[in-house]
């Protein structure tokens, strides 16, 4: 027999986190359900104070782990120390009809034990956009819907930053921010000097730089600025659902955590029309499980999330849930990380930086902003970080005289990178593969995502205005490069199961519950519109929260 609960959470990363930390606290009975094995914050990092020296490899990848795994390797966070909480590319095959590099972690926490850390809030010409601009459909929020929401998270999460007072990114609820260094604070002037309508900033980043009492209930303490954080970390210095939300719904007394268990679908009820539950695989054992619930939410990242509706068909949903209009899978859309610059910064040469910081300087979005103006769509945040390279590797010599070079700085350099918009279109859609399962006879997903001419506007216009920028700012021997990476290893895959006002052309309303089955709430990035040009966690952590607070409200009115 199936055991109930009130609410069953799909997927433990930084949604499923927050879905089980809000539903906990108002007092629902939630199951929480992961795939991967369980992760306990400290206890699972074992690598979180190791040295280089410490590893078999010196934590660099073998050539073998990389031949083995094409895909994975490509990931800046993969190396021999976070290596186990990356899915390995034969352990968890896929179909790729385009190239797609797929970037995974399967365990408790998911990939907020990976993930960038960088957040920004979404502003109104984000959530205007669309309908303004005539591509996808109209978001059916505006900023000041989910403003107050932001706040929420914010403050429980700890975003360092600064007030800018900008209308393009608009300020939180900030510890104190990281320091651009003199190199940066250089650029930014020149910049700053030479145009009107750009603004460098210092980053925003998930890291606690001033505790609060909030932080320390959660048991958390300040960021060392290590930047060792895919390993896990053991200071909590940064925000990951095993240091801060998962805990906090344990303690409520309401959480329930089952690991090793893949969800096959959502069940569906005929004569209720609701969702009454899930079919759970033991990933260990391959027992199939039922559980019930009077609320479910879909958050097992994108894709997973997309595949898991796919795969729940009923007499009344043959094509996947909610998918009466067959859009689900459909407008997948993701960030474009192609271009970059490199150049070097003449003098400063007796100045330095303390710590490795974790964010970089970041500029919002100045391209179409309020009309459209340039013969692409959209447009793109760009990101900087001066640095000077030395110390460790390539000092000439031998003995003492390669100790006294090694501990001389090299020049500074500079680092600039986009992170473009792209439009949400039908023809990038994922399905479920009709002849490929895999180990648990889940069918596997079959992606087809790919650039397109705007993309290819918005990377020239990028790497076009970032020369004339660096040049503006003194930066000598500029590269202009074209990574030529295929979608996905962004890690910001975006859409398939969108909001929006009608149900002819969505498959979720305004309170991320879907149109044709109201108890089933999806609230991570498939639930996306459209993309933005910001780093998307801190707005699905955000949408989460006010998605759990309107679903326990409903359950009250038993309109559930």
């Amino acid at each position: 027999m199936a055991i109930t609960y009130d609410a069953i959470v799909i997927g433990s990363g930084i949604s499923g986190g927050w879905a089980a930390k809000e539903l906990c606290e108002k007092g629902l009975k939630t199951l929480l359900l992961e795939r991967g094995p369980d992760v306990k914050h400290l206890k699972d990092y074992p690598t979180a104070t190791m040295h280089p020296w410490e590893f078999p490899h010196r934590n660099q990848l073998t050539k073998k782990f990389i031949e083995d795994n094409p895909v994975a390797s490509k990931c800046y966070a993969l190396k021999e120390s976070s290596a186990h909480f990356f899915v390995k590319d034969n352990e968890h095959p896929y179909t790729q009809e385009k190239p797609f590099d797929w970037i995974r972690g399967y365990q408790v926490g998911g990939k907020s034990l990976l993930w960038a850390r960088q957040t920004q809030r979404w502003s109104r010409f984000d959530f205007e956009g669309p309908a303004r601009d005539g591509f996808a459909v109209d978001w059916p929020i505006r900023y000041d819907d989910i403003a107050p929401w932001y706040s929420h998270v914010e403050k429980f999460t700890g975003i360092s930053g600064n007030k800018d007072g900008l209308e393009t990114l608009p300020d939180g609820e900030f510890l104190p921010p990281w320091e651009m260094n003199c190199a940066e604070k250089s650029i930014a002037a020149a910049i700053q000097k030479n145009y009107q309508d750009r603004f460098p900033v210092i980053g925003r980043c998930a890291h606690l730089t001033q505790p609060q009492p909030i932080h320390f209930e959660q048991g958390r303490g300040k960021c060392q600025a290590r930047t060792l954080c895919e390993r896990g970390c053991p200071f909590g210095g940064y925000f990951s659902s095993n240091a801060a939300t998962l805990p906090w719904a344990a303690k409520t007394g309401k959480l329930e955590l089952l690991p090793n268990s893949v969800v096959q679908a959502v069940l569906y009820d005929e004569t209720k029309q609701k969702a009454s539950g899930v079919l759970v695989v033991d990933t260990i054992t391959k027992e199939q499980r039922e559980y019930k619930a009077a609320i479910i939410f879909v958050t097992a990242a994108t894709l997973n999330t997309n595949l898991i509706l796919l795969n729940s068909t009923s007499k009344r949903f043959p094509n996947g849930l909610g998918n009466d209009n067959g859009l689900l899978g459909t407008h997948i859309a993701f960030h474009n990380y192609r271009g970059q610059l490199t150049g070097t910064i003449p003098g400063m040469e007796a100045d330095y930086y303390q710590g490795r910081r974790p964010c970089a300087v970041m500029m919002p979005n100045f391209r179409n902003v309020r009309k459209q103006e340039m013969d692409f769509q959209r447009g793109y945040m760009s990101f900087f970080s001066a640095y000077r390279p030395g110390f460790a590797r390539g000092a000439d010599g031998i003995g003492a005289e390669m100790a006294a070079n090694v501990a001389e700085p090299g020049n500074w350099q500079v680092f600039m990178m986009m992170q473009g918009e792209t439009i949400p279109k039908q023809s990038n859609r994922v399905q479920l593969d009709p002849i490929e399962k895999d180990a648990w006879g889940i069918p596997r997903l079959s992606i087809s995502v790919d650039y397109d001419e705007n993309d290819e506007k918005i990377l020239a216009d990028f790497l076009q205005q970032g020369q004339e920028m660096l040049e503006k700012a003194g930066v000598q021997s500029i590269t202009t490069i074209d990574t030529k990476q295929a979608p996905g290893l962004d890690i910001h895959e975006m859409g398939g199961v969108r909001m929006g006002h009608d149900p002819a052309d969505s498959l979720l309303n305004k309170w991320n519950q879907m149109h044709a089955c109201k108890n089933v709430f999806v609230t991570d990035g498939a639930c996306m519109t459209s993309t933005g040009t910001q780093n998307p966690s801190l707005t699905f952590m955000a949408l989460t929260a006010r998605a759990a607070n309107y679903a326990v409200e409903e359950l009250k009115k038993m309109n559930l």
